[in-house]
């Protein structure tokens, strides 16, 4: 299944796609795509006609695909190019970073630059997101743990990430700095997890190109590792790292302007569009 939510922030409903790729409205079925459902699947949409269920408008917006978002949890330098270009150490062990869920914004939604910002920056990701609590999981379990993927913009504020001393959390969780979706595509419907493309554009350009196949630390693996530190409840999601090609490794770097467009996507998984904008004021 493809799940979604759609409409107006603080008024979403749940949604999926059909099998012609139309939304269908799920309201009155479920009450809302979050980790309570996820951790009921496939029961709680068992005999659903999703064919029969309503239509929603073309025209409504689409929102992040999992309500209330338990932890936002995120793995860096988990592509060897990467790591390269940001002249960083290839990690031994997954490096883990926290984003705030307050980041949260849908996929099509505005970016918004923190006031002040002068290095913020894009980063194309697959997220996981959970669907059994894992608490000290194996690796070769750990997918039974998955309730499905995402795709993520892991949008990152250098100046605050690398020069402000501290962790990277201060410049991971600016607000509208986590847009996902458009779509929670489970399991069943991803062909093969270690060989995905990923993509993003800014201004038209192709900026990033990846494969999860150039992951360092595989899914199941991130899975395990993550769960080794804190329990992992349904609907919390990590992100997992993104391939090179960030503005931080342009030489000279690049950074996100006022009315700058980035769109991204990964196979099977969706696209997203966002158009940057300073902080209104």
């Amino acid at each position: 299944m493809k799940l979604l939510r759609y409409g107006n922030p603080g008024h979403e409903q749940p949604g999926v796609l059909d099998h012609a790729g139309r939304a269908r409205s799920l309201a009155g079925i479920v009450p809302d795509i979050d980790g309570a459902l996820l951790a009921s699947l496939p029961a709680a949409l068992a005999g659903v006609d999703i064919a029969a269920l309503p239509l929603v408008p073309a025209d409504v917006r689409i929102a992040e695909p999992v309500a209330r978002v338990g932890k936002f949890i995120c793995i860096g330098l988990n592509y060897i190019d990467h790591a390269n270009e940001a002249s960083m150490a290839v990690p031994t062990e997954p490096i883990i970073f926290m984003k705030a869920t307050s980041a949260i914004i849908g996929p099509n939604d505005d970016v918004l630059l923190p006031p002040g910002s002068v290095k913020s920056d894009w980063e194309v990701e697959l997220g996981i997101v959970i669907g059994r609590e894992a608490r000290y999981v194996s690796k070769e379990a750990a997918m039974d743990h998955v309730a499905g993927l995402v795709l993520v913009n892991d949008l990152s504020e250098r100046e605050y990430q690398l020069e402000r001393g501290g962790q990277w959390d201060k410049g991971k969780g600016c607000d509208t700095f986590g847009p996902f979706g458009p779509w929670l595509v489970t399991l069943d419907e991803v062909t093969d997890i270690n060989n995905l493309a990923l993509w993003l554009d800014v201004n038209g350009k192709r900026m990033q190109t990846g494969c999860t196949s150039k992951l360092i630390f595989d899914v199941p693996t991130v899975v395990s590792y993550v769960s080794q530190f804190m329990s992992l409840q349904p609907g919390d999601i990590i992100s997992t790292g993104t391939p090179p090609g960030v503005g931080m490794g342009m030489k000279p770097p690049v950074w996100l302007q006022d009315g700058d467009v980035m769109e991204l996507g990964i196979t099977g998984l969706g696209s997203q569009r966002q158009q940057v904008k300073r902080w209104p004021g």
